[in-house]
């Protein structure tokens, strides 16, 4: 638990010293368990409807994590009611099993490309809404429980 918390505080001041970042948030899994019920939702305002951003999903995964592999759906819905759904697969380790993704002990956070060049076009409040859709080979039922996903956030970096 202190790992966490320290690894939580190095995350924060490094996101602090980005000064691209416009928004980031993020929501744990209790116990690192991440259920298919379970949307990560998220709201944040945007009244800049001229300048480009990159949107990121960010993972933070421990070595419980089974997959090397992590299959999302994204729901981004507009102040206007638009939504777009996007099927998003990202590989989480190589071919050899090193984890991808940056940091030191057990966990790793992967910062994972989502929106490249977005503008915003509606001023108001959108929604963010990611859910895994991870299931095993040969099967047609989703994982109910998925192991190893420590937190699941989202970053708007202004594009320069």
């Amino acid at each position: 638990m202190p790992e966490r918390i320290i690894y939580s505080m190095l995350v924060l001041l490094i996101l602090a010293c980005n000064d691209k970042l416009t928004h980031s948030e993020f929501q744990s899994n209790p116990g690192g368990i991440w259920a298919n019920s379970d949307a990560k939702v998220f709201n944040f305002t945007e009244n800049d409807t001229i300048s480009s951003n990159d949107v990121f999903i960010s993972i933070r995964n421990d070595e419980s994590y089974p997959f090397s592999n992590l299959f999302l759906i994204a729901d981004l819905e507009y102040p206007n009611g638009d939504i777009q759904r996007d099927t998003l697969e990202y590989e989480m380790a190589m071919p050899d099993g090193k984890w991808l993704g940056k940091g030191y002990g057990s966990i790793k956070e992967n910062k994972l490309w989502y929106k490249e060049n977005i503008i915003f076009p509606v001023k108001g409040v959108y929604t963010l809404q990611i859910s895994h859709a991870m299931r095993k080979n040969g099967s047609a039922e989703g994982i109910m429980e998925l192991q190893g996903i420590i937190d699941v956030g989202f970053l708007i970096e202004k594009r320069k």
